[in-house]
């Protein structure tokens, strides 16, 4: 008799161990499916230095759904620049933010990214996030405000700005967290 028990519990050990396992399998499928990650970001060596990044951006079901319902995600991306000071606080430099809108128009099946007056248009969905992802260039500093051989730390982060959203999704917005997308402040250390 206790042998057969002593079959049972391994049995419902292994069960249970095998549960646990899948079951933290799939929280971090789900935990890792959506987001926005800064993989890298950089000045350009030229003289100039303007900021190249790069982000991995990954949209759930419920936004690509509400994008192909004719819901532009409009994402804001924020930089700020500082000077290192070890006798007070860091000296703010620059700061800068900009929208970039990405929307889909079901007229022509094709995705669009709107930054200011300039677009693209692109076939799939892919394509369109990975280009949202690459910010290449973008002019954020005046090269008259750096000192040579001072230490400067830059901070970027990108979001889905809810607030740009048509108000019935801004109410969603605020009771479900498949609306919040974003990434977390990426910090890196310059020195022109």
């Amino acid at each position: 008799m206790t042998a057969f028990f002593m079959r049972f519990s391994r049995k419902n050990e292994f069960f249970l161990k095998l549960s646990l396992f899948l079951a933290a399998m799939l929280f971090s499928i789900f935990a890792h499916s959506a987001g926005i990650v800064v993989k890298s970001a950089e000045f350009s060596p030229k003289d100039d230095y303007r900021l190249n990044a790069y982000f991995d951006i990954k949209l759930n079901p419920t936004l690509e759904e509400a994008l192909k319902k004719g819901v532009s995600l409009n994402f804001l991306t924020e930089f700020e620049l500082t000077r290192v000071r070890w006798y007070w606080f860091d000296e703010k430099i620059t700061d800068a933010s900009w929208h970039t809108k990405l929307s889909y128009n079901a007229l022509t099946q094709q995705y669009r990214l709107t930054s200011g007056t300039l677009y693209q248009n692109f076939d799939n969905l892919s394509d369109a996030v990975s280009v949202l992802g690459s910010l290449l260039h973008r002019q954020v500093i005046d090269v008259n405000t750096l000192r040579k051989g001072a230490k400067y730390v830059g901070r970027l982060k990108m979001s889905l700005d809810v607030s740009l959203l048509p108000k019935p999704f801004q109410i969603d917005a605020l009771a479900s967290n498949e609306w919040n997308l974003g990434s977390d402040w990426f910090q890196w250390n310059f020195v022109p």
